[in-house]
C-alpha cells in the first residue's frame, strides 16, 4: 500500500463538515479554504469517494511549490514523480486555474505542465515519441493561488454530488452535497419525523434517507480511479463490502416531502424510486401554509424560493409569512430554512436561534435555525 496526500474539495462554508466526515472515516486532516487535506493509502482514496457526502471531489496531490515564472513551473513539475501515478498508456489532460498569481495565463500554465509531465514520462519510459494516451483517465489540475502551484490528479471523475439517482430535476436543483449538508447541520435522528416543505425534485428527503440508513452516497456509481492500475480491484471490493455491511436497510424512516407543483412531486417520486426509497419517502402536493402534524420532535428542512426575481418577490414574502404562521404551532419541531432573503426573520415573524452562512452555488444564503423543545430523556 502506498501513502498519498489526499484533498477533499469543499464548497465555501462546508469545509468543517467535510473535515468531520473525513475524521469519522479515521483520518486526521487539516482544514483550509475550500479543501480538507489528509494522507492515506489506496483504501482511503476508495473510501473517501464512496462515503464523503458533502465533499465536491477527491484529488491526489502530486506536488505543491512556489512558481513565479514559467521556467520554475516547468522544472518543478518535471521534478515530480509522475511515473508513480501515470502508466505509459495514461490519458492525462491538464486543466488549470489561477488566482492572484504572477502566472495568470491558465492556457499557458496548462501547456507547460503537460510538457513537463511528458518530458518526465519520456525519460522514465525511455521513449522519444509522443504518448498515445489510450488508457485510463488521469485528469491533472494545476491550481495557482498567490504564486503557489498545487498539482493534483482527480480521483473521482464526475463530481461527488452525482450520486446516480437523479433522473429528472427542476429549474434550479439543489446540489446533492449541499442537500446532505443541510440535513447534517440539523439535530435530526433517523427515529424522528422529517419534512421538506419545498422538496422540488426530492434531493433533501433522499439525502436524509441515505443518512438515516447510513448508505454510502457513492455506493451506486463508478469512479475514474477504479480504472487506475495502482488502485487494486480488491481495494474497491473491500470498500464496497464495508459500505454494504454498515448500511441499515431495515431502519424505519418517517420522511416526507411536499411541493406546490404537482409535476415536481412526480419527479421527486421517480428519483426516490431510483434511489431505492420508493416506499420509504412520502411525497405530496401541498402549499406550505397547509402543513400540520400531530407528531412531535421532528425536523423541517427547507430550501424555499428566495424571491430574487422582481416578479416573485411579493408572492415569496407572503409565503414566508404563511410559513411562519403554520410552523408556529410546531413548538417541539426544529426548523431549518435556507434563503438569501435578508428580511426572512421579519417576514417569518420570529428571530432565528442561530444563523449559518452558506453558499448555494454562487448565491450567498443563510441557514435560519429554529430549535424546538428537546425530547424528554428516556428514564
Amino acid at each position: 500500500m502506498g501513502k498519498y496526500q489526499i484533498i477533499a474539495t469543499a464548497a465555501m462554508g462546508l469545509e468543517a463538515l467535510v473535515a468531520k466526515e473525513v475524521r469519522s472515516l479515521g483520518y486526521n486532516c487539516e482544514v483550509e479554504n475550500s479543501r480538507v487535506t489528509y494522507s492515506g493509502d489506496e483504501s482511503a482514496i476508495a473510501r473517501s469517494n464512496l462515503w464523503l457526502r458533502t465533499a465536491d471531489r477527491i484529488k491526489i496531490k502530486v506536488g505543491e511549490f512556489k512558481a513565479f515564472t514559467f521556467d520554475e513551473l516547468f522544472e518543478k513539475t518535471k521534478a515530480l514523480p509522475w511515473e508513480h501515478f501515470l502508466p505509459e498508456d495514461a490519458e492525462f489532460p491538464v486543466i488549470g486555474k489561477s488566482v492572484k498569481s504572477k502566472l495568470f495565463s491558465v492556457s499557458d500554465c496548462q501547456a507547460i505542465v503537460k510538457k513537463a509531465v511528458v518530458e518526465r514520462m519520456k525519460k522514465h519510459y525511455k521513449r522519444n515519441t509522443w504518448f498515445e494516451e489510450s488508457g485510463a483517465l488521469y485528469r491533472i489540475e494545476v491550481a495557482l493561488l498567490k504564486d503557489v502551484a498545487t498539482i493534483t490528479i482527480d480521483a473521482s471523475g464526475s463530481g461527488l454530488h452525482k450520486r446516480g439517482y437523479r433522473i429528472d430535476q427542476g429549474e434550479a436543483p439543489l446540489k446533492e452535497t449541499l442537500a446532505a449538508a443541510l440535513v447534517m447541520l440539523t439535530n435530526w435522528q433517523a427515529d424522528r419525523p422529517f419534512i421538506d416543505p419545498f422538496c422540488g425534485s426530492g434531493t433533501i428527503p433522499i439525502e436524509a434517507a441515505m443518512i438515516g440508513q447510513n448508505i454510502a452516497p457513492g455506493f451506486n456509481r463508478e469512479f475514474v480511479s477504479e480504472a487506475w492500475k495502482w488502485m487494486p480491484e480488491k481495494v474497491w471490493e473491500e470498500a464496497r463490502m464495508e459500505a454494504e455491511d454498515l448500511a441499515k436497510y431495515d431502519q424505519p424512516l418517517d420522511i416526507a416531502g411536499t411541493d406546490i407543483d404537482h409535476r415536481m412531486v412526480r419527479i421527486a417520486e421517480g428519483n426516490a424510486v431510483e434511489a431505492g426509497f420508493g416506499d420509504l419517502i412520502k411525497f405530496k402536493q401541498m402549499q406550505v401554509r397547509d402543513i400540520s402534524t400531530s407528531k412531535d420532535y421532528g425536523v423541517i428542512v427547507g430550501n424555499p424560493p428566495y424571491g430574487e426575481r422582481l416578479g416573485d418577490k411579493k408572492a415569496v414574502e407572503q409565503m414566508y409569512r404563511e410559513m411562519g404562521q403554520a410552523f408556529s404551532k410546531l413548538d417541539t419541531w426544529s426548523i431549518y430554512i435556507m434563503t438569501s432573503n435578508e428580511d426572512f426573520e421579519q417576514l417569518y415573524g420570529k428571530p432565528a436561534t442561530k444563523k449559518r452562512k452558506l453558499f448555494n452555488g454562487f448565491i450567498r444564503t443563510d441557514l435560519y435555525q429554529y430549535w424546538g423543545k428537546r425530547p424528554p430523556r428516556n428514564e
